[in-house]
């Protein structure tokens, strides 16, 4: 039988440890992260489901140009909604793409100066949307419509001229 030293032994564990290391290496630079459409879909899950809603105003939405996400590609074009709202006494300003978020409403509908809600992340306030697929904070119809009021007829004041002094 063949027996084998305590530095043979030691010299294997050192190889398998630098393998281990060697593959796990090459797996952390070859595998593939998500992407930027990715971690925005699960920022705006997170912040649909653990935000804090808060009271804003509708600034503007425009259209931007942007780059093709190819290098080949057309231009495309965003829908950019801007927004502001104020946590705290601190006035905070936003912007979101919603191009692909606004397929129920129109952007038509969207309009600057009109309240809206928010959702931001409690340590981070900064961190906001306005829509998600799961959340809209855009209300519908804007600002409340009233009913008319018709006043049927004035009230009579006249009794009311004896009380006041100097009137003869």
């Amino acid at each position: 039988m063949t027996q084998i030293s305590a530095n043979t032994w030691e010299l294997v564990v050192a190889g398998a440890i630098i393998v281990v290391f060697f593959v796990a290496g090459l797996w952390l630079l070859l595998r593939k992260g998500p992407t930027a459409d990715e971690r925005e879909l699960a920022r705006r899950q997170f912040l649909s489901r653990s935000g804090r809603v808060v009271d804003g105003m509708l600034l503007d939405i425009c259209e931007v140009e942007a780059a093709s996400r190819t290098k080949n590609g057309p231009s495309r074009t965003l829908t950019m909604l801007l927004y502001s709202y104020r946590i705290g006494g601190v006035d905070y300003e936003s912007s979101q793409d919603v191009t692909d978020l606004l397929r129920e409403r129109d952007a038509a509908q969207v309009r600057a100066g009109f309240p809206c809600s928010a959702r931001y992340q409690p340590g981070n306030p900064q961190n906001s949307i306005v829509v998600s697929e799961e959340w809209s904070g855009v209300r519908a119809g804007g600002l409340p419509v009233f009913p008319e009021y018709e006043n049927p007829e004035p009230i009579d004041t006249s009794h009311l001229e004896v009380l006041r002094p100097g009137r003869g």
